[in-house]
């Protein structure tokens, strides 16, 4: 298999009055391409800390973290920045879409920073929303869509620019559920394209439509064979 992320012994801490207060101890995780990986935990088990790490929004205190085999852990801002445009499919629970651009240019937005041209930015951003099947509201203004639309156009915004991952936080948090279950399964159509995935939720039901899940409790992770100790 073609290990495409890698995490060993991931620590995460923050100096919080006159001590460390530890939020991910020793995590180890790795992801191949293709893969659709859930990561499951509760609110305060660290798993948006975990998911800020994958998506180099954040460093680790100590620990290693490569990312298509190239450690993120001394790189710079600028750096890590390139890296998120370039090899991270952001989709996030709230959207995040710019209200004063439509749906086209909402998708476009990502190529424009990649120095895309705009014929080409415009074809390719075409051909995402075809994707997710909205090529019939390309001149609708976010506030003219509904939750599933608007999320579907985050879903293509997210897929513009190739990334190695789509990295997807709580995707159906702000979706009812007949919308949410659309979502998944456009999830789940994407993964059997190809696409590697990693959602993160608190949702076991939304985790189940991953072909593989881990679980994170008071910063440590389990896959699924692992026995997780009671936590008081």
């Amino acid at each position: 298999m073609n290990e495409i992320l890698s995490m060993k012994n991931i620590i995460k801490s923050y100096h919080m009055g006159d001590e460390d207060q530890i939020i991910l101890k020793g995590i180890n995780f790795s992801v191949n391409k293709g893969e659709f990986v859930s990561i499951l935990g509760p609110s305060g088990s660290g798993k948006s800390t975990m998911m800020n790490i994958i998506g180099c929004l954040d460093k680790p205190t100590s620990g290693e973290y490569k990312l298509n085999g190239e450690s993120i852990d001394n790189l710079s801002e600028k750096e890590l920045a390139h890296i998120r445009s370039r090899e991270i499919g952001f989709i996030f629970q709230s959207f995040f879409l710019l209200s004063r651009l439509n749906a086209l240019q909402n998708v476009e937005l990502p190529l424009i920073y990649s120095g895309i041209s705009p014929a080409d930015r415009k074809t390719r951003a075409l051909e995402m929303l075809e994707k997710v099947k909205l090529t019939n509201k390309i001149h609708n203004f976010p506030n003219q869509l509904s939750g599933g639309q608007q999320q579907r156009v985050a879903i293509a915004r997210a897929l513009a620019n190739s990334p190695t991952i789509l990295l997807a936080d709580e995707p159906t948090g702000a979706l009812d559920q007949k919308t949410g279950h659309a979502v998944m399964e456009l999830f789940k159509a994407l993964h059997a394209e190809g696409h590697t995935i990693i959602m993160i939720t608190h949702d076991e039901h939304i985790a189940k439509n991953a072909t593989r899940i881990v679980k994170i409790l008071d910063g440590n992770l389990y896959e699924a064979d692992d026995e997780i100790p009671d936590v008081d």
